[in-house]
């Protein structure tokens, strides 16, 4: 009877370790038969490096377009600059040959008088305007006309403001320029002081003169005619 006893409880705690074993068992082969969800196949990583590829090229491409895209816009912008100040340019030399009322050429001198007394001067510019670069002496025209003078390649655009020259005008010698206007005029240079331009030539002979404006002042239109001939 206990021999017996004995046999029955080693038959179950066998049974009992066989079955723990053979669980043991399966669990471990589960465990390394079964991928894990992280791992990727051959066939997928390949798939995996194929679409960072594609999406690589693609913003590549994206970029690429932008710039060309950038550099015509810029390019056109360029264009639109230049035929902006092309045209402005044309403007501008429109506005800067206004139209020639009268022409002609004459022998020139040239004079400053201010009213000061100095050399013999005494009288002021009879337009009331002061003495100035750019005024002129005409013996008939009106006063405040507009008038350009050009000699040796160089013009000054100015203005009647005296009478002038006198006795000379019955010579010829037609209109009477400030002293800047004439030594500039002559050589490009500046007079030694404002009542002798700095040169033993005192005239200008071949003196071409444009009316752009007849002024609103005294005097009379048409070619330049002799101080005091009426």
């Amino acid at each position: 009877m206990q021999q017996r006893a004995i046999n029955v409880i080693l038959s179950g705690v066998t049974g009992t370790a066989l079955a723990g074993m053979l669980v043991a068992g399966v669990a471990a082969a589960s465990d390394d038969s079964a991928p894990s969800e992280n791992q990727f196949h051959p066939k997928q990583a390949v798939a995996a490096q194929q679409q960072q590829k594609a999406t690589t090229r693609h913003s590549d491409l994206g970029a690429v377009k932008g710039v060309e895209k950038g550099a015509v816009k810029g390019a056109d912008k360029s264009a639109e600059k230049r035929d902006a100040k092309s045209k402005a340019s044309e403007s501008a030399s429109e506005k800067k040959d206004p139209e020639v009322l009268l022409s002609g050429e004459t022998t020139a001198s040239y004079f400053w008088d201010d009213g000061s007394g100095v050399r013999g001067d005494t009288g002021a510019p009879a337009s009331g305007k002061p003495m100035q670069k750019g005024m002129f002496a005409s013996p008939s025209w009106p006063m405040l006309t507009k008038v350009k003078v050009s000699y040796n390649g160089r013009s000054v655009v100015g203005f009647v403001g005296d009478r002038g020259p006198g006795a000379p005008s019955h010579r010829g010698i037609m209109l009477d320029l400030d002293t800047y206007t004439f030594r500039y005029l002559l050589d490009g240079e500046k007079p030694k002081s404002k009542y002798h331009a700095g040169t033993g030539q005192g005239h200008l002979k071949g003196l071409k003169w444009e009316v752009l404006d007849w002024g609103p002042g005294k005097g009379k239109k048409g070619k330049p005619r002799p101080f005091g001939s009426g």
